[in-house]
């Protein structure tokens, strides 16, 4: 009951530290964790580890997917709406084809500044904080990659609008593309709406809101989603009890053929054991969730 994941829709106005303290208060849990942290003005796909599942958080996949809406002609200090205007300014004469073309120079690995409110430790600070305080900040740049953007609708006016679908790796800041694209333009652009609709081996299709989750726990019909559901990504290794005694037990196993990269982890009676990793034709306990007995 207690190790496992809940695949949560954040609510708009929460943070995810938010979301984890409400868990660990309706479920009577200490041991509550998250992947991904979600902005405040943000909502979708939040996954929450429970028990001993939030040792395996570090091997979720970074994929992510969110839809966004794009408000050009605006600067802010949070490159969102909930940071103070900079500068504003009607825009005219542009076209949806001018923004498609600009979109493809987002498509692929590119070199992207953080916004500097952000969670980033810069000399062991949050950005958000030293920003709060007024300091001057030298935001390093980081690589990032964006699979696809998809433009869903346009909205022309003196601040036009765009939404799009964005899927992208672990790391990249929406905000940062919206202020970005704004900048293509010299016209300024900033967030106006984010939803993270995957995250991590999760899907928006299928989360639960904090609404959903306390009216499931009072019907006893509340079930968690299991620790090695998100890890579909990781190749799968099977092993006979004897040989799965001692993996737990710390012990290498000579395995053939070799995998790469870090395996999911059972026993022949198909339970889930925990992540090993090959080395040199030998798989080595990386986290040990069950152990045999």
């Amino acid at each position: 009951m207690t190790n496992g994941f809940i695949n949560l829709n954040k609510p708009f106005d929460w943070t995810s530290h938010d979301c984890v303290a409400r868990v660990r208060k309706l479920l009577r849990l200490k041991r509550v964790g998250h992947a991904g942290t979600l902005d405040p003005a943000a909502t979708g796909v939040l996954p929450i580890a429970l028990g001993k599942a939030t040792r395996l958080l570090q091997y979720l996949p970074g994929d992510k997917a969110y839809q966004a809406t794009i408000r050009l002609g605006v600067r802010t200090t949070t490159d969102d709406l909930q940071g103070e205007i900079i500068t504003s300014q009607p825009i005219t004469g542009l076209s949806l084809a001018d923004v498609e073309t600009a979109l493809t120079k987002f498509i692929g690995k590119i070199e992207q500044i953080p916004p500097i409110y952000s969670a980033i430790q810069v000399a062991g600070q949050r950005l958000y904080d030293l920003a709060r305080k007024g300091e001057t900040i030298d935001v390093p740049s980081r690589i990032v990659e964006i699979f696809k953007i998809e433009i869903l609708d346009w909205r022309e006016g003196d601040f036009p609008e765009l939404d799009v679908a964005i899927a992208c790796g672990s790391g990249t800041y929406i905000r940062a593309i919206a202020r970005d694209l704004g900048a293509v333009f010299n016209t300024g652009g900033t967030l106006a709406a984010l939803t993270r609709t995957h995250s991590s081996g999760f899907d928006l299709t299928n989360a639960l809101t904090l609404t959903d989750l306390e009216t499931q726990l009072q019907a006893n019909t509340f079930q968690l989603v299991s620790p090695d559901a998100p890890l579909q990504h990781l190749p799968a290794v099977t092993l006979p009890t004897i040989s799965a005694q001692k993996w737990c037990q710390g012990q290498r196993i000579s395995l053939t053929p070799e995998m790469t990269s870090k395996v999911r982890v059972y026993t022949d009676e198909t339970r889930f054991l925990g992540i090993g990793e090959f080395a040199e034709g030998v798989l080595i306990p990386q986290m040990v969730f069950e152990p045999v007995s």
